[in-house]
Formats: structure tokens, sequence, C-alpha cells
């Protein structure tokens, strides 16, 4: 008799008895919290901390394909992570350098 998806699911190396499934599953809070600062004013939103976010996602997702067992959860939230650390970098530049430069031309000239 062929085992059912969930047993299977269950009994995979990477599965929910294993450590390399729920450490994942712990790290999409952070990605979610990260999700949540896009309600915060860009000025509140720290380079050094969205760098490090982006960095990190990198560098494990690309773990997470050498290890084993290949661990695509863990690769999952590393790549989403790093996604919106970088799309909250984009947020802070576009407010510390271009929205300046579009209030210097909305200045109407005497």
């Amino acid at each position: 008799m062929a085992p059912s998806k969930l047993e299977a699911f269950w009994n995979q190396p990477a599965g929910p008895k294993t450590i390399h499934f729920w450490a994942p599953c712990a790290k999409w809070g952070v990605t979610i919290t990260n999700i949540l600062g896009f309600s915060n004013p860009p000025e509140k939103v720290s380079y050094p901390q969205q760098t490090a976010l982006t960095c990190n996602g990198l560098v494990w997702a690309r773990y997470s394909t050498i290890i084993t067992p290949k661990n695509w959860n863990l690769f999952s939230v590393s790549v989403g992570t790093s996604a919106i650390a970088i799309c909250q970098l984009g947020r802070k530049i576009q407010h510390d350098f271009f929205s300046k430069y579009d209030q210097v031309q909305a200045v109407p000239e005497d």
C-alpha cells in the first residue's frame, strides 16, 4: 500500500518532525513583520537593518540549496526576506534622495 501524501510529507527529511521545518517557519515571522513595516513612514526604515536582512536572506537562500536535505521552505522564506528588504531599501532611497529633488522642482520661482 502506497503511503498517503500527508504521511510522505510527515516523514520527509525536512518535514515537521525536524528542525529543518520549524526554523524556517519561525523565520516567516521576521518576513511578515518586515511586510507590516510598509505601513510605517520611510523615515523610520533603517539602512543597516534592511541591508542585513537582504544579505541574510541571500546567504541562507544559497545555503538551503547546498545542504542535505535541500530545504525549500528555508529557500522560500530567505528569498522572501531579501525581496521585502530590497523593497524597503527602495522606499528609503526614494524618500531620502528623490523626494527632496521633487520638492526642489515643485517650489515656484518669483
